[in-house]
């Protein structure tokens, strides 16, 4: 008898969100150790860790990101908390603060407490490190151990951040159905080293659906730093829903391209979101989509002020060879775009990003304040 694929889902043991939950810090780095290491991005270290230290009961060690997650931002936090006979591992701040502190308690064997400031990226929930080089360039992906012990989201902190960081968040948060979508139809294996559950796709799915319905609005509720039930909808789809659907679900086109434009030094200062969002655009074109949904996803992007032409992610004049070393660095060997349920080739990726490009100039041109129709 033909023995049947394994299907493999994985999630962070505990997930909370909402107004003032990093109220419950304390309580949980209690629960789970006895010594924290707190690493704490720019803001997180000027705004939020003054008043942990002076309103928590236990003794916490602080140190704050140096700006990269990279091997030897990772070997020095996790050398300062082996030193201080830290336990917990708390990651405060953004995607790269994140992906650093997860990847000291998995080197170290240490419980790990995910604290985002903002909403930018779905990395809180996952067993996964992106590394990068100490320039920016993404280098590789670590695989972990284990998901965070706890993921804490406290939205009144990200409605107080810019904007633009959550509409960054809903850029990487698009491409999680459409990967899911073409690895359960390719049969490839997701982040977890399984195949797709249902419950994987249904999650992604759902983030999708709740990105078109309320993304524009939590857009500008989080521009007035008001917490509202649409802003608390696109936050949970942003960092839980994504996390869940990319990781159960799996990864293509979409992750493939962004690491792919990593490779061009203009597009560092843009976010992660920002440059998975174009890749996005770029699967439509790959994947030959009907143009109902190309409007559709493009519709939406403008809606919420997600780039759809090169252009916005830093490349004004897009050249062959530009276009080519992004394409050369999204079909490397064993890449995410190879979960695609179509033929990839270089070229082939190259032609798609220019007829993305094209159409998102068309877009702005000519529709310049269309909204989503869902």
């Amino acid at each position: 008898m033909k023995q049947s694929k394994i299907k493999t889902a994985v999630f962070p043991n505990r997930y909370i969100q909402g107004p003032g939950a990093i109220g419950l810090l304390p309580e949980w780095i209690a629960r789970l150790g006895s010594k924290a290491l707190i690493v704490a991005g720019k803001t997180a270290l000027r705004e939020i860790v003054p008043k942990l230290e002076k309103e928590s009961p236990q003794s916490l060690m602080v140190t704050g990101f140096g700006g990269e997650c990279s091997m030897k931002e990772i070997g020095r936090i996790a050398e300062t908390a082996k030193n201080a006979d830290c336990d917990v591992i708390v990651a405060l701040g953004g995607g790269k603060v994140i992906d650093t502190g997860k990847a000291v308690a998995h080197e170290l064997g240490l419980k790990m407490i995910i604290v985002p400031t903002i909403a930018s990226n779905d990395a809180p929930t996952s067993a996964i490190s992106v590394v990068y080089t100490e320039s920016g360039t993404f280098d590789h992906t670590i695989y972990l151990k284990n998901n965070p012990d706890l993921v804490l989201v406290d939205t009144e902190i990200i409605a107080k951040a810019p904007v633009r960081l959550l509409v960054a968040g809903m850029g990487d948060a698009l491409a999680t159905w459409f990967e899911a979508d073409a690895c359960s139809r390719s049969g490839s294996l997701n982040e977890a080293g399984g195949y797709c559950t249902q419950a994987a796709l249904a999650l992604a799915r759902l983030c999708y659906e709740t990105l078109l319905l309320h993304g524009a609005e939590a857009a500008e509720n989080c521009r007035q730093n008001k917490v509202t039930p649409a802003l608390e909808k696109v936050i949970e789809a942003n960092t839980l829903l994504s996390g869940l659907g990319f990781e159960s679900g799996g990864l293509a086109s979409a992750h493939a391209i962004h690491n792919g434009l990593t490779r061009l030094a203009a597009t560092h200062v843009f976010f992660h979101g920002e440059k998975v969002a174009f890749g996005t655009l770029t699967g439509l074109f790959l994947s030959d989509s009907p143009e109902s949904l190309i409007d559709k996803v493009y519709g939406f992007c403008r809606s919420v002020g997600l780039p759809v032409t090169l252009t916005q992610i830093g490349i004004t004049v897009p050249t062959e060879e530009d276009l080519r070393i992004v394409a050369e660095g999204a079909c490397v060997d064993g890449g995410f775009i190879w979960h695609e349920p179509y033929e990839v080739t270089v070229d082939r990726v190259v032609e798609a990003m220019k007829k993305a490009d094209e159409r998102g100039r068309m877009y702005l041109t000519d529709k310049p304040d269309s909204a989503i129709d869902f």
